[in-house]
């Protein structure tokens, strides 16, 4: 059984592996973003730390994500949303009135200014709930929360992805659809 620390650190290696760098571990993710989780199981390995790694401690990570950043489906896994690797393919929903998005007050002013990017991304993230953003958004300094006006960006062309579990996608928020949330 994993600790709370180890736990962390696995769901860290799992998302660069998934996310970021499976090529690195000799992983290829099918258009949708899956691989075999025994493939991943191996590429974890692969790293000294992690030789004793089981299927169960993968899914230990999924479980208690947070984040709910990855879904296992059968024999397969894969990070939900996230990936600066490859750009998964997403169908177009109506999303919410409003959405969310969780930032600090360094990049609130670009943003409001710019509009909200995928940075390194190939989206940007964007939530359903409060508690979301404000997960994502604590974590580099003071926490701003700005508010996404979807009916008026959805009038003007802009496309929404669901990704799940409350996590929604689109390529480019322009700031005229931003708000301050107070």
């Amino acid at each position: 059984m994993l600790s709370r620390k180890e736990e962390q650190s696995l769901s860290k290696l799992m998302s660069k592996i998934l996310r970021h760098t499976p090529h690195e571990f000799g992983l290829s993710l099918d258009h949708h973003g899956y691989c075999r989780i025994e493939d991943l199981l191996q590429a974890i390995r692969s790293e000294k730390r992690w030789i004793s790694v089981e299927q169960e401690d993968i899914k230990l990570v999924v479980n208690n994500c947070d984040k709910q950043r990855y879904e296992i489906m059968g024999e397969h896994i894969r990070a939900k949303y996230g990936h600066s690797s490859e750009r998964l393919n997403y169908k177009a929903l109506k999303p919410p009135e409003v959405l969310y998005h969780g930032t600090n007050s360094k990049a609130a002013d670009r943003i409001f200014a710019e509009g909200i990017k995928p940075m390194g991304r190939k989206y940007v993230h964007l939530s359903e709930k409060l508690d979301f953003a404000i997960i994502a958004g604590k974590r580099r300094g003071e926490l701003v929360i700005i508010q996404i006006d979807t009916s008026k960006a959805l009038l003007d062309g802009v496309e929404f992805y669901l990704a799940e579990n409350g996590v929604w996608l689109a390529d480019y928020i322009a700031p005229q659809y931003l708000a301050l949330y107070e």
